[in-house]
């Protein structure tokens, strides 16, 4: 009978993460600013014609990280206003790295605080009642797999809205893997939504 080792298994679909990771931000990086700016504007009309997205009163979104070519849905920031939808971001504690969402009063107003992303501040108002909360990925796959940059705050906050909110991570198409690999603490989302494509996961 062939030896089974978790701790082994454990190891390896770490070390298959970290290279997947390295590559899919080697990838990123090559893509022109233009290329980032016409799929982002795709990305955006999909969830626009999103019904769980549509109907939301309450969304966290994310800022983009400056220089890493990152999803950009700072414009949807005008349609929503005009909704009404109340629109959070996320926000750090400097001292417990715990991770929340926050409502700022302007966005615009928020402030770079070591992390490379704008976040409200730490007196804006924290959010509840969530309908739908945005989710960045480096990688995901159709069961909603997602990779990040390896720090974990998504995958720590995402259970304290999701459910009743719906989470939907958001990536280019050519960010869609066949598989990601599954590791101790990690949390899918609900929905994909690429460039090219939306998928329900779960």
């Amino acid at each position: 009978m062939d030896d089974f080792d978790p701790e082994a298994v454990k190891m390896l679909a770490y070390r298959a993460k970290g290279e997947l990771r390295k590559r899919a931000r080697a990838l990123r990086n090559t893509i022109p600013p233009g290329a980032i700016a016409e799929r982002s504007a795709k990305i955006r009309a999909k969830l626009d014609t999103f019904p769980r997205f549509i109907v939301a009163k309450r969304v966290a979104l994310f800022w983009p990280i400056e220089g890493r070519n990152e999803v950009d849905l700072r414009p949807l920031l005008e349609s929503l206003a005009v909704r009404g939808v109340a629109v959070a971001f996320p926000s750090i504690d400097p001292e417990s790295r715990v991770m929340t969402f926050r409502f700022p009063a302007n966005p615009e107003a928020m402030m770079e605080r070591g992390l490379g992303f704008a976040e409200p501040g730490y007196d804006e108002p924290e959010a509840t009642g969530l309908d739908v909360v945005i989710v960045p990925a480096l990688g995901l796959d159709a069961a909603g797999n997602r990779m990040g940059y390896g720090a974990g705050y998504y995958d720590r906050t995402l259970p304290r809205f999701c459910p009743p909110a719906l989470s939907i991570g958001v990536a280019f198409d050519f960010q869609l893997l066949a598989e990601v690999p599954i590791t101790e603490g990690d949390v899918a989302v609900n929905v994909v939504v690429t460039d090219e494509r939306v998928i329900q996961s779960s």
